[in-house]
């Protein structure tokens, strides 16, 4: 094989991908403006495509849909790479109250990342059940991650004892989830701090028994 011929087709293949990275980040500026200032419903894909200076079917190749763009736009808030990094630091913790202390910091990480992000998706989940089944992915995946979270407590004895690992996933799911954050930091104010000092204190009371 010719080098020259191999360093031109690694030289171009690198410069699609930049512009494809481009192309897309272009792609979900546009949606997310057009999503805050028209509301999910009532954007279209020739509208986004238009926004960002791009043809439609770019817009399909890249997201297959509206909905994927939407999708693309809640996994961009906390890069899945980032959000893993901080499962894995909280499942290597074994004592159970410092467990629950980084699984209040991951929600707290999480729903900081989406703040800017939030008007779009309450508008999509009152209006769009597209969204609701995109939620409804998201919260399954974190539904069953947690269970480990939970069986690991379990394990170390610390569960209070009228809690089942059933219900006690039940109670960190909950407590964890968006809505709680939307109704303490966005809608009554509280800071980010805040509330991740009342949640980790709530986790904690609720979940397992402490030593005396």
């Amino acid at each position: 094989m010719n080098m020259s011929s191999h360093k031109k087709r690694t030289y171009h293949s690198e410069t699609r991908k930049a512009q494809a990275i481009q192309t897309r980040s272009r792609v979900l500026a546009a949606a997310k403006s057009l999503f805050h200032s028209k509301g999910f419903e009532g954007v279209t894909i020739e509208q986004i495509a238009q926004a960002a200076d791009v043809s439609a079917p770019t817009i399909y190749g890249l997201f297959q849909s509206k909905r994927g763009v939407l999708r693309a736009l809640m996994d961009e808030a906390l890069p899945a790479d980032q959000f893993e990094a901080h499962v894995k630091e909280a499942m290597q913790e074994k004592s159970p109250e410092k467990h629950l202390a980084l699984s209040a910091k991951i929600a707290r990480r999480m729903y900081d990342a989406e703040r800017a992000q939030m008007e779009i998706f309450q508008g999509a989940a009152i209006l769009s059940p597209e969204f609701k089944e995109l939620e409804k992915e998201r919260e399954l995946r974190r539904y069953k991650r947690q269970e480990e979270s939970i069986k690991m407590i379990a394990k170390a004895g610390a569960l209070l004892k009228e809690l089942n690992v059933s219900k006690a996933r039940d109670i960190l799911w909950a407590f964890t989830g968006r809505d709680m954050y939307r109704m303490f930091v966005i809608e009554q104010g509280w800071t980010s701090d805040e509330y991740e000092t009342w949640l980790v204190q709530v986790l904690v009371k609720t979940l397992i028994r402490i030593e005396e």
